[in-house]
């Protein structure tokens, strides 16, 4: 039985007995939703921390974020492209993301907190993330076994 379907049965039978239901232990691990919009919230937290505007949210750069953490969960690997995937620029102007300038932070972890303080920790990836010419990201993550492999594209959108 999928986890969705046992969750849904658990809670239907739980309502319908008047029985108070807690499953937080199960869902302890963040959905990639909530996991991206941390990240996002995080970055924009240390650029403001550091006098720079926040990044704003852009759909295409996100959506070419989320395939390629995929990729890395489904390979176990972090890396910035795999044998037959398509470049950064390629995956980002695929997904309808317009931009003059592109850059791209990845990382595996137990949740984005610990992911955010890897790229804070990290010079290069700090770099990226502190760029003030950067206008835009898109923020994507998949979990695989309890780890969240997580992808930040940053661009100065083409308007």
């Amino acid at each position: 039985m999928k986890l969705t379907t046992f969750l849904q049965t658990v809670l239907i039978a739980s309502f319908m007995v008047g029985g108070v239901f807690s499953c937080t232990s199960v869902l302890a691990q963040p959905k990639p939703e909530a996991a991206e919009q941390q990240l996002f919230q995080t970055i924009n937290r240390e650029r403001a921390a550091h006098g720079l505007p926040p990044l704003k949210w852009d759909d295409a750069l996100a959506n070419a974020a989320r395939q390629h953490a995929e990729v890395m969960a489904a390979q176990r690997s972090i890396s910035h492209g795999f044998p037959g995937e398509p470049s950064l620029p390629s995956r980002a102007t695929r997904a309808g993301a317009r931009f003059s300038w592109l850059s791209e932070n990845v990382a595996a972890g137990p949740d984005a907190g610990n992911i955010s303080q890897q790229w804070m920790q990290s010079p290069n990836h700090r770099a990226n993330l502190l760029d003030a010419d950067m206008d835009t990201i898109g923020a994507g993550a998949a979990e695989r076994n309890g780890v969240v492999f997580a992808v930040a594209d940053f661009s100065k959108a083409k308007r």
